[in-house]
Order: C-alpha cells, then structure tokens, then sequence
C-alpha cells in the first residue's frame, strides 16, 4: 500500500499556519440529540467559522504554502460557493490575486460573498464538474495555481485541524461524524483522530442521491455517480478524490446515508433547538444521529453491558461537525417547509366539496375547530375531473406535528368531507 499522503505532523503544521487566521470554532452541547441518542452530544460549529465553513483552513494552508513564483501567478479555484469563498479569503488575506469559477446553479449569496471577499468570479457550466474542467483549462492558460477543493495534501491537512480542535476541546468524544463531499474534511479529522485516538469512530454521511462513496469502498476504488441530486450543494460531489478516498477507505469506520427528508428535518432542528444556521450539507450529520440514534448511542457505549459492568454512565460524546451555514434565504425557505412537512408539521390535503355557497367557509370553520392554522387555499369549480356540482379544494396547512395530521385528517373525515390526499 502506498504511503498515506496526509499524517498527523501534516495537520500539526497546518494548525500553527492557521494561527491567528481560523478561528477556534465553539463545541456546543444539543440536550435535545443528547437525550435522543442516549449519550452527550455537541455540535462542533464550522458554520460560524469565517466564511461560514470549514472550507477556509484548507484554503489558507494551500495557498501558505505556494512559493513566491506561484504566488505571483495567482489561484483559481471552482466551487458551487464554500470552498470559494474560503479561496478568496485566504488570497486576499496573503495578497494572492485569486480567480473562481463558479456554476450557474450557484446561490447568489455565495457569489456575492466570494465577490466580496476579493475574488473575481466567473460564472460557467450547469455543475460542479464543468465548472472543474473551466478552472483547470483556465489555470493551464493562464499559468495560475488550480487549488483544489478536497484532493491536495495540504487542503486535506488544513482540514484536518477541525479534529485537532475536538479533542482539545472534548478528550473524552466517542464518535465524529460529519457530513462528506469529495472526502477533504472527513480525510482530514480522520487523520488527526485517530493518530492520537485510535479507539473513536470516524462517521460520514452523504446525502443519498450523492453517494459515491459506499459504492466506490465496496469496489475498492473512487466510483463516479452521474448527476448526483441533493440540495446538499456543499456535498454534491460525484466521485471520491484519489488522495481523499485512499484515507477514507484507511481510516474512516463508517460512510452512512441519509434521505432529503432526514436533511430537512435536521436543518429544522438546529434552526429550532440549537439556535444556528446551518446549510443541509452541514446538517447532515444530524440528520444521521435523528434517523439512527441507537446507531451511534451503542458507538458511544452509553448503554448495553458497558453500563451493566460499571461502564462510562453518560456514554462518551458524540460530536457533529456543523460543516457550513451559507444558505440562500429562499432555498432556506423551501428546505424548511420540506422539513416541516417531512416532521409532520406542514400538511397538504385535498377535497371534494359540494359546489355551493358557503361549502369553503364550513370547511374552513371545521379546519380552524381542529386547530390546524391554513396557510394556503386553492378553490377549483371548473374542472373536467368534476362533476356538475363538485368542487375541489387544496389546503395547506401549519400543524403541531404527525398526531395532529391524524387528528385534522379523522375531523374532516367525521364533518363528511372526502379527502382525496
């Protein structure tokens, strides 16, 4: 087997470079996750990083680490915000004029941050990988330094202070879990991790419809999924880097998955619980410990014989890296309606009235008996799916969770409406 390309050394170094220029993020403690899981769970919050993400550490450590020759020749970077944000500070931080592709789906306050944080953007391609293929053409023209998101030992490295971090401020951490891309962040606390604690568990989660890493460990090398679908941006990446699977597939315990449900809802839970903005790459690792507890409460050791022989009582902790918060107000604002509706907390229906005055305004009376708050309507009465004297009717509905969608459900139920959905 090949040398591994990153080492504990490497991340030491990275972490006296980054001195003074990452910030030591906070680890927070989620009573709510600690009680669901069983054992203590704290939030290690990169999304209130600068720039919002981890992505600056391994930026900086990367351009720190060019010569003065390649310095003057400038960066380019691509990326659908994260990672470019993170290249354009650190440029300008070390006075390195830096150039970032960027797709056309890229939200615009990511574009603008990167803007604003001194780069110049350029905005080309439907994706991530023709926006890869314009910044590598780009740096061959141009002579400038390609800085790559993930695949680069010092960007591994940079990233790998994040672990460094943890055990300092919690020795005792069971499990790391965090959510993965092309595997920089997750490569990197794993080195760090288990340099100096072999015995914690190392966790990825990827969102489903971006998943390339299970299959690329079952096949024993990087696997390409085409198109991956996720609104995870900052994880939406169709193929493992070679560096970065090479320590994954070495060191990582576990690469689980996760629904666009389960995302949804995780982002609703930090908003509502832990107070924070995070992005739905950064809640991914919530949205693990929400669909799975007991997965990571027996990793945790916080029950079973453990307890029974006079174990570690609390269990150890398990600590989620909130990898990012930039999020576009009005993706936030669908990913939240998805996420209550996936709680059980927003509900759609459809019904069939008798087309009569007044029909809407006892349906609505028997919507606000039951206590659901109706945030839309939309009244149909000519339709040719409708008989003569039927009308149909969509609501949508704010409600206290799944045993009020029941309970709204068996009211109209017993007020004789038919609910279609």
């Amino acid at each position: 087997m090949a040398a591994r390309p990153v080492r504990l050394d490497d991340v030491r170094r990275a972490q006296r470079t980054l001195a003074g220029v990452a910030q030591r993020t906070a680890l927070e403690p989620s009573r709510h996750l600690s009680r669901l899981v069983g054992a203590p769970v704290r939030l290690k919050c990169e999304n209130l990083q600068r720039t919002g993400s981890f992505k600056v550490r391994g930026a900086y450590v990367r351009i720190a680490g060019l010569s003065a020759g390649e310095r003057a020749a400038g960066v380019v970077a691509a990326s659908t915000g994260n990672h470019g944000q993170g290249v354009a500070l650190a440029a300008s931080l070390l006075g390195v004029r830096a150039t970032v592709f960027m797709p056309e789906e890229a939200q615009l306050p990511k574009l603008a941050a990167t803007r604003g944080y001194g780069a110049q953007v350029r905005v080309c391609g439907q994706g991530l990988d023709e926006a890869l293929a314009a910044a590598r053409e780009y740096a061959r023209a141009a002579g400038a330094v390609f800085i790559h998101p993930f695949d680069h030992p010092d960007v591994i490295a940079g990233q790998g202070t994040v672990g460094l971090e943890i055990l300092e401020q919690c020795p005792r951490a069971g499990t790391v879990v965090m959510g993965v891309g092309g595997g920089g962040l997750v490569a990197g606390v794993a080195v760090a991790v288990k340099a100096l604690r072999p015995d914690v568990r190392i966790v990825g989660v990827q969102a489903a419809g971006a998943a390339a890493y299970p299959p690329s460990l079952a096949a024993g090398h990087p696997v390409t999924v085409e198109a991956p679908v996720t609104m995870a941006d900052g994880i939406r990446v169709g193929r493992p880097g070679e560096l970065t699977f090479r320590i994954v597939e070495e060191l990582v315990d576990e690469v689980r998955t996760v629904s666009e449900d389960e995302l949804s809802s995780a982002l609703l839970l930090c908003l509502e619980r832990a107070k924070l903005v995070v992005e739905p790459a950064g809640a991914s690792p919530v949205a693990a410990l929400l669909a799975d507890p007991a997965a990571f409460r027996d990793a945790a050791g916080g029950t079973g014989e453990g307890r029974e022989a006079g174990g570690d009582r609390e269990g150890r902790p398990v600590v989620a890296v909130l990898s990012g918060g930039n999020v576009d107000a009005l993706v936030l604002q669908r990913v939240l309606r998805h996420g209550m509706a996936a709680a059980g907390r927003y509900l759609s229906l459809r019904l069939l009235l008798t087309d009569r005055p007044g029909a809407l305004a006892a349906l609505l009376e028997v919507l606000s008996a039951a206590g659901a708050n109706v945030v839309d309507v939309s009244h149909v009465r000519t339709d040719p799916r409708l008989g003569l004297t039927e009308a149909e009717v969509e609501v949508h509905l704010e409600t206290a969770g799944p045993e009020h969608c029941a309970a709204v459900r068996a009211a109209l139920r017993a007020a004789g409406y038919p609910v279609m959905s």
